[in-house]
């Protein structure tokens, strides 16, 4: 008759889910870029923001591997899942310049 829902949504990282989610997280990296550029731009570079974020690494860091995985995953998609794995793991370690710029904002 029917398919149980567990069965429904494993997909045992077949290359196509893998892909498609890549490119959802290259294009959620993305709208942060323009995010970030539109609020520094509205703000300007001397703004706390701008020399908060400073040049992006991680944001273009972020979308490089993100635009790497994408083709990798029809490779072999458990690597191009480790890759979004370690985008997120690289977002969870806070940045100091940040906390920095605050600590001197409410001196």
């Amino acid at each position: 008759m029917g398919q149980s829902a567990s069965s429904i949504l494993e997909n045992h990282f077949n290359s196509w889910p893998v892909a498609v989610y890549g490119f959802v997280l290259l294009l959620a990296g993305v709208a942060y870029f323009i995010l970030t550029r539109a609020l520094i731009s509205l703000h300007g570079q001397g703004s706390t923001l701008a020399t908060s974020i400073g040049r992006d690494r991680k944001g273009k860091i972020s979308i490089a591997i993100y635009a790497a995985a994408i083709p990798l995953a029809f490779a072999r998609p458990w690597i191009a899942g480790a890759c979004y794995v370690m985008v997120a793991i690289m977002w969870l370690i806070p940045d100091p310049r940040i906390e920095r710029k605050m600590e001197q904002r409410s001196k």
